[in-house]
């Protein structure tokens, strides 16, 4: 980050869906991030399948472009190839720093990140009710919670800033057909949120939803998924970007920036 600069830009982005096939799709996200960022946000489904040899491949082509401080959060897709942890192991090996349940601190911002899980929304969510399969399914999405609320709690910074995979709102998946809001979030995710007085939120997994919704508390929290981006902003590289200003402490917590063009 520059020292004459009085600002963090972040930029974040999710669901790449990174295959052997990808090879070279980054070419036009790495230069933008490099030039307009100082943190990079990975907000799960970074690789398609789970399997090792993507994750491999993702890393080479990202740390290739990209040399900003980088975090990110699994998705869904991480876990479909039952090896996890390789693929956890290879994305810390190229220093992306993985959250999950923890708390860390970048250029003076706070960061928390879980992947969350499903489970609907509001008066519609799920409760631990019923068949064992059912309180077991609910019972994850609470874990998910109280890891995303003990990491928050962790943080003194001026600003916090969470990473999720699913959704804690219903209205950044709304475009999604409705039968399956239960399986995009839950909204057990957005309590610990408002209660820490989070800056800004973002996460992925909706890739028909909308880009932008708001807590109960009025946190902003941006969906990310890369092919809404596309669809969203298609004359911009699929990026979300916020800037915070670091010194202005009687200032509104945050301000989106908006997407600067590639320089010429």
């Amino acid at each position: 980050m520059p020292s004459n600069r009085q600002t963090v830009r972040i930029a974040a982005v999710a669901d790449i869906h990174y295959t052997p096939s990808s090879q070279g799709m980054l070419q036009n996200i790495c230069p933008y991030v490099s030039e307009n960022a100082d943190i990079l946000l990975l907000c799960g489904d970074i690789v398609d399948d789970g399997r090792p040899e993507e994750a491999r491949l993702f890393v080479k082509e990202l740390t290739g472009g990209v040399k900003i401080p980088t975090l990110a959060v699994l998705g869904n897709h991480e876990y479909e190839a039952g090896r996890v942890m390789e693929v956890r192991d290879i994305f810390s090996d190229a220093g992306i720093i993985l959250l999950d349940g923890d708390a860390h601190e970048v250029h003076g911002i706070g960061f928390a990140g879980v992947k969350g899980f499903a489970g609907g929304f509001g008066a519609h969510a799920l409760q631990a009710w019923g068949e064992p399969t059912m309180k077991l399914f609910v019972h994850e999405t609470v874990e998910e919670s109280l890891k995303l609320e003990s990491a928050l709690a962790k943080l003194r910074t001026q600003y916090r800033i969470a990473l999720l995979h699913y959704a804690p709102v219903k209205a950044t998946v709304e475009g999604e057909p409705v039968e399956i809001y239960p399986f995009l979030g839950s909204s057990r995710l957005e309590e610990p949120l408002n209660r820490y007085s989070v800056t800004a939120v973002f996460h992925g997994h909706a890739h028909r939803g909308s880009p932008i919704g708001r807590t109960g508390g009025n946190i902003p929290v941006y969906n990310v998924a890369l092919p809404l981006l596309r669809r969203a902003f298609p004359d911009r590289p699929p990026v979300r970007l916020i800037e915070l200003p670091i010194e202005a402490p009687g200032e509104e917590a945050y301000r989106s920036s908006t997407y600067k063009p590639h320089p010429v």
